[in-house]
């Protein structure tokens, strides 16, 4: 996949297990398609932008 989950804003750590993972709930159809590589890019990919979190801050 193209897209860096780094900086995807579904990209968590979970401090129990001491590990990363993706928050995004696929069902078995959508799971079944992103274990086979049927996407050239994640479809789910969201940039994580803190300029805009602190624009609606101010």
């Amino acid at each position: 996949m193209q897209s860096n989950c780094e900086t995807c804003i579904y990209f968590c750590f979970d401090e129990e297990f001491d590990e990363y993972y993706c928050q995004i709930n696929l069902d078995e159809d959508e799971m079944g398609k992103f274990l086979m590589d049927a996407y050239k890019e994640c479809p789910y990919y969201c940039l994580e932008d803190e300029y805009k979190t602190v624009q609606k801050q101010m």
